[in-house]
């Protein structure tokens, strides 16, 4: 059995989208990183594989998910890009659950689906980064950045880490910069919070820093100003248990919610 804590690392860190210097990071390499040993460390990735192959067979078996599967929005060969922050870095990310529901039930797509999110990433930090999003060449782009911009130190009124205009202009730059014309770029608001777990959260404590959904509803108003599709994750399904200890980060059933609502929104915009 894994350590919860080194699964929760695995999850959502990815050393190598933040070291984008290195050619490649071996499993011992890794693992050493993570602070355990080279079988553990595939141990906690092949328990998180396993858990998004059985989300994935969940959703298949979803008569909303079976018709978006039979009239996709994407069309064969088309590369799917997402950048974000530990929402889509996660891998049973709502990302991660798309990409490999069409591997598994569309592969005559023959799509390709490229992950640049980067936990804890700020909007400022993906602007730096714009060369990978412009590398990607993605068809499809999807933006799911903001949540980490609006932590807060001090308290739900205290200073953040980014104001909200700076991370308003940081997203529209980031679009113009890294958007080619024809790509169908696609705006995700951060996903809500449980303030209550956040203040109860002992390393959020200690660091002293918070998130509100003022904030992030406040975002998710902004988006629709920036041009392009804008999905809304407060308006994904609600599940019984949405997040994690920290009440931040969603929990799988919740990222599950959240890639059926991306499906479907998508679905109904183009048909």
């Amino acid at each position: 059995m894994v350590d919860p804590l080194l699964e929760k690392l695995v999850r959502f860190q990815h050393p190598e989208r933040s070291l984008g210097y290195v050619r490649a990071l071996s499993d011992e390499t890794l693992a050493s990183l993570f602070g355990t040993d080279t079988g553990t460390y595939r141990e906690a990735v092949a328990q998180l594989d396993a858990q998004r192959a059985e989300a994935v067979r969940r959703l298949a078996a979803r008569q909303d998910v079976r018709e978006v599967l039979q009239h996709p929005p994407f069309e064969r060969g088309q590369a799917v890009v997402a950048t974000g922050e530990s929402t889509t870095a996660d891998r049973l990310s709502w990302f991660e659950l798309i990409a490999a529901l069409f591997d598994a039930e569309r592969p005559n797509l023959e799509l390709r689906f490229e992950n640049l999110a980067v936990a804890g990433s700020t909007t400022t930090q993906a602007l730096a980064g714009v060369s990978a999003l412009r590398r990607a060449s993605g068809d499809w782009v999807f933006c799911m950045l903001g949540g980490n911009d609006s932590q807060r130190f001090g308290g739900a009124t205290g200073t953040r880490l980014v104001s909200s205009a700076e991370t308003v202009r940081n997203l529209r730059a980031l679009r113009d910069l890294a958007q080619r014309d024809e790509a169908n770029w696609v705006w995700l608001s951060p996903t809500p919070v449980d303030e209550e777990l956040v203040a109860q959260f002992r390393y959020f404590q200690l660091a002293g820093i918070t998130w509100t959904n003022e904030d992030a509803r406040g975002l998710a108003a902004e988006l629709s100003a920036l041009g392009g599709a804008v999905i809304d994750a407060f308006d994904a399904e609600p599940v019984a248990e949405p997040f994690l200890d920290d009440g931040v980060h969603p929990s799988l059933s919740a990222q599950e919610s959240l890639a059926v609502h991306v499906l479907t929104a998508l679905s109904s915009a183009l048909h």
